[in-house]
């Protein structure tokens, strides 16, 4: 089976990206129970003010759809919704190897 991957844009209202961030950094801390996530980075831009940027690398789609039923991943996702102005899926990818994986 082929890894995947997924790199999103999730847009904060204006003056909430920190605390998105933070929400995203506690579900980069959740991951790491789960041994089919392979990488979650929670990134910002500073030309960027209100976006996070999050790069996941797991064992498969399948894995990432069902890490999204979780208790802990649908708490946190209620608790971004009302700071959340939009969300862009960038780009998926199949993951192929290097440092970090």
């Amino acid at each position: 089976m082929e890894k995947f991957g997924i790199y999103g844009k999730l847009i904060a209202k204006e003056g909430e990206r920190e605390q998105l961030a933070t929400i995203l950094l506690e579900a980069a801390e959740s991951m790491d129970t789960l041994g089919d996530c392979e990488l979650y980075l929670v990134s910002v831009a500073p030309a960027d003010p209100n976006s996070v940027y999050v790069y996941e690398v797991w064992s498969s789609e399948s894995a990432h759809q069902a890490s999204l039923t979780l208790e802990s991943t649908q708490t946190l996702i209620q608790r971004a919704k009302p700071i959340l102005a939009g969300m862009e899926r960038i780009s998926t990818f199949v993951p192929r190897g290097g440092k970090g994986m």
